[in-house]
């Protein structure tokens, strides 16, 4: 099995890393193969609307990293998302990502391009809006069919600079 982590945050090795090698190191105990693409220093193009993703199963404007990141994604058959909170909600380029995730997904729904995949999300906050950000990676993993991993409690850490509190 392998697993893709997607890390929306603007500091590539910031708490929302953190919590992803967390995860993976649970993941490798299991032989599980990982990866993460960091979104760190990248800019997302927001969805065009377009819909020249019809038929093509990725999006057509290369203008940045996405169809490469959305190949991975298709790989996979395990996708982990983490977003820090900057202000109550996920990062402008993990919602910029999952907003063009959907819409090919949706513009090629009888490819089922992530149905039945395994989805996980982690968030790491400063303040308030950890739930919101959990709550709006969650729902892209149910849009596309996928299976999202339950929790004792919720995905989330506090903290302002790397592994505060560790």
């Amino acid at each position: 099995m392998n697993v893709l982590a997607i890390n929306g945050s603007a500091g590539k090795d910031g708490n929302t890393a953190v919590l992803i090698n967390t995860v993976f190191e649970e993941l490798h105990k299991a032989g599980i193969e990982t990866e993460i693409v960091q979104l760190s220093g990248k800019i997302m193009e927001p969805c065009k609307a377009c819909w020249a993703c019809g038929g093509r199963k990725n999006c057509v404007h290369k203008k940045d990293q996405f169809q490469e990141i959305f190949e991975k994604m298709k790989q996979a058959e395990g996708i982990i998302l983490g977003s820090p909170v900057y202000t109550a909600n996920i990062s402008a380029n993990m919602q910029a990502f999952l907003e063009r995730a959907s819409v090919v997904a949706d513009m090629n729904n009888d490819a089922d391009l992530l149905k039945y995949k395994v989805g996980a999300s982690v968030t790491a906050a400063r303040r308030g809006g950890a739930i919101a950000a959990l709550d709006a990676m969650n729902h892209f993993f149910m849009l596309q069919n996928m299976f999202v991993v339950g929790s004792s409690y919720w995905p989330m850490a506090y903290g302002q600079t790397p592994n505060w509190g560790r």
